[in-house]
């Protein structure tokens, strides 16, 4: 790879890697505040968490295909139609969202007291989830706005606005959580409406933006054509649903683990917080990715599209095998942070190396799948997820786990197997070529 080339992707990976980072920071703050309330708060956040994200899950594949069709028009030299694709999908999502809160918000308890069984945890976890769930439109137009974003080389703007959302939710969090400048302490549920208020606050911080940096006179002006806006749809959708699958099997994979203990459960949160920490940066340099092939596809150039997932697969096993480090090396270091129970943070511990060893291996695929992605071949990257994670994963996690005995270790041994045969399974299909065909 040359210098030109790896300063392409970096110019356009770190921004969206600064605000990523941001945003997990955020939850590691979230899952620290919480923990000091114990072990059900801990579950309880943690369960609600995954529940919320399968609830959005639907409306967050919008990002995918905004930033696939506007790559696409900006490689072609038409950045009308990237905002006129931008303004369509912030409709969809203010007509389908409001709609999406209500019934879900309906189901929130019943489907809580389905997944857990502890009262305390539902206790707290039910008010959690509805602050959340009533903020899924703003949820579903942040999106929006990031695949736009990222597909007209203005991340930095999106770093921006994650890292202004962000600090309002800390400070909110402090706040409601605790009781702090005069406000009531209420734990859980106060955890709940920061994250919602937070995100109102960064779509109003987006529609400002949107006037200044959309193309000018473009934005919420004009629509996308009866073509693009099929386009959207057919990329979104499959998008979305690998997102909602991903979700429900997190919530299954919680679901699991929780018929092992509460104590697993917790360690589990904290866990994929942790994972999440570490491969948002890959996913950050993904999306990267995915701009620089479609906008490659848009100027006809489909080897250099090929080539771009090559070069930032490179980077990316770089960056990931270096944040694997710690988890390898000082497991209960990282997980102390979050786990005050010295018999949680023990079960913690062997799992956290196992994705300190499995992290660059998942670090392979990341590239290759949003790579795809840019390209639009979205159904074929949700058939590999879904697949992966629900015929391969699931089912035998469950019988590893709770059946056979073998606990939380059980679990994550089995759940680092699936995600190499994912990533191997996306490095052949980019191999494939067959994405090179697909027209948006």
């Amino acid at each position: 790879m040359d210098i030109s080339r790896r300063n392409r992707i970096l110019g356009l990976a770190l921004p969206i890697i600064g605000g990523m980072v941001s945003q997990n920071l955020l939850n590691i703050v979230d899952t620290a505040m919480v923990g000091f309330l114990g072990d059900a708060a801990l579950a309880a956040v943690g369960l609600g968490g995954f529940i919320v994200f399968m609830c959005q899950a639907l409306i967050l594949g919008i990002s995918t295909g905004v930033q696939s069709i506007a790559a696409r028009r900006k490689g072609e030299g038409k950045l009308d139609r990237a905002a006129a694709v931008l303004n369509t999908a912030l409709l969809l999502v203010l007509l389908i969202a409001p709609l999406l809160s209500v019934i879900l918000i309906q189901l929130a308890e019943p489907v809580y007291s389905f997944l857990n069984s502890d009262p305390a945890v539902i206790q707290r976890g039910v008010p959690y989830i509805e602050w959340r769930l009533g903020a899924i439109v703003f949820v579903g137009m942040n999106f929006a706005f990031r695949g736009y974003w990222n597909a007209l080389d203005l991340s930095r703007v999106y770093m921006q606005t994650l890292i202004i959302m962000h600090a309002c939710n800390i400070i909110l969090n402090y706040t409601l959580i605790f009781g702090h400048f005069g406000a009531p302490a209420l734990g859980v549920t106060g955890a709940g409406m920061a994250s919602a208020i937070s995100m109102s606050i960064g779509t109003l911080v987006y529609m400002f933006l949107g006037f200044r940096h959309v193309a000018k006179g473009c934005f919420l002006r004009c629509m996308a054509t009866r073509a693009e806006t099929l386009s959207l749809v057919r990329v979104s959708m499959p998008a979305g649903l690998q997102q909602l699958f991903f979700a429900a099997g997190l919530v299954a994979m919680f679901w699991i683990i929780g018929r092992i203990g509460t104590p697993e459960l917790a360690a589990a949160n904290v866990l994929v917080t942790v994972l999440l920490f570490a491969i948002l940066p890959g996913l950050a340099l993904g999306i990267a990715c995915a701009t620089l092939v479609g906008q490659a596809l848009g100027k006809r150039e489909p080897d250099d599209a090929y080539q771009w997932a090559f070069d930032v697969s490179k980077l990316t096993v770089i960056l990931l095998s270096a944040l694997a480090l710690p988890m390898l090396i000082v497991p209960d270091l990282v997980s102390s942070i979050f786990i005050h129970e010295a018999t949680t943070r023990d079960l913690a511990r062997w799992p956290m190396r196992l994705m300190g060893l499995t992290l660059p291996i998942e670090a392979v695929g990341f590239a290759f799948m949003h790579g795809m992605l840019g390209a639009g071949d979205a159904r074929r990257v949700m058939l590999i997820s879904i697949g992966t994670q629900w015929l391969l994963f699931l089912p035998l996690a469950y019988v590893i786990g709770p059946v056979l005995g073998f606990g939380l270790i059980g679990v994550w041994v089995w759940q680092g197997v699936t995600r190499a045969t994912q990533s191997w399974l996306f490095l052949s299909m980019w191999r494939g070529r067959g994405w090179q065909k697909i027209e948006i």
